[in-house]
């Protein structure tokens, strides 16, 4: 699975240098996606896992080839993503000039339409679109050298994750995905928000190190704790860390009050976004993508 997906990213031009394979190979999207729906079909994890790996090579984009340091530059190629997203995967219309990255999206949503889930497709893109709109904030704060507020950030990482399309991916992969009516339960999309919180900032305690070594980046959960408490570096870890065990309280008592419900069919569902918060924990200690 990893090789078949550092493959596909080749083929769509994604990866065009030594360094940019090895570093995807570092990631390890495959491990992750394994971790996360380690009950997926095969195609389901090969589609989920190929979404992690256009998650990495955009965020690397973004994050360290300079894309994400200058809203100018990025916005018309977050543009030409989103008139991908437009088409919504349909293989009867000609994607529009996006480039690599716009040819491996289109390719994605073309996979996921074929599942005929329609209402999964449209979140699937939903929650794409939002990603992309997301780094244009954290381009301008980049650009300005603004540090955001917790709340602020706690709101906007959500998105700049890319976790709820992953969630939606892994729905897809299972053999019982929730229906449209289960979806539209309040306390389900509690849950969710506090299962992405928990990833992001998972990601986000263990990705502080590298992050910190060169110019700090404000984008992550321990400086905008420090910015604004005005603690140092270990007061705003442990603060970060406090959170995450709080956020991983509640999130174990929702998930409790859910299963009470007698739902059989949440227990997959739920089971999926514990996995995530695993997989996001265990993928971390070993992968090589924040040494």
């Amino acid at each position: 699975m990893a090789g078949e997906s550092v493959e596909w990213a080749r083929a769509f031009g994604l990866i065009d240098s030594s360094h940019r394979v090895r570093r995807l190979q570092r990631a390890d999207a495959a491990g992750l996606a394994g971790r996360a729906c380690p009950d997926g079909s095969a195609e389901g994890l090969r589609l989920l896992t190929d979404l992690i790996s256009w998650l990495f090579v955009m965020d690397d984009a973004c994050d360290e080839d300079g894309l994400g340091a200058d809203p100018a530059r990025l916005a018309p190629a977050i543009g030409s993503l989103l008139d991908v997203l437009d088409r919504c995967g349909d293989p009867d219309v000609v994607p529009p000039a996006a480039g690599p990255l716009g040819d491996a999206l289109h390719d994605l949503c073309r996979r996921t339409r074929s599942h005929g889930r329609p209402a999964l497709l449209l979140r699937f893109v939903s929650q794409v679109r939002e990603y992309l709109l997301a780094l244009l904030w954290e381009a301008v704060n980049r650009e300005r050298r603004r540090v955001p507020e917790v709340a602020e950030y706690v709101q906007l990482r959500r998105h700049i994750g890319g976790v709820h399309p992953c969630l939606t991916l892994t729905d897809l992969a299972s053999e019982e995905p929730p229906g449209s009516g289960r979806r539209a339960d309040p306390a389900l999309a509690a849950l969710d928000l506090l299962a992405v919180d928990l990833v992001c900032w998972c990601n986000d305690l263990f990705s502080y190190g590298k992050e910190s070594r060169a110019d700090p980046d404000a984008h992550n959960l321990v400086t905008v704790i420090a910015q604004e408490s005005g603690t140092d570096e270990p007061g705003a870890l442990r603060a970060a860390a406090d959170r995450f065990n709080q956020g991983l309280a509640e999130y174990l008592t929702a998930e409790d009050a859910l299963l009470a419900s007698g739902d059989e069919r949440l227990r997959s569902v739920l089971a999926a976004r514990r996995n995530w918060v695993r997989a996001t924990y265990d993928w971390s200690l070993v992968a090589a993508r924040y040494a």
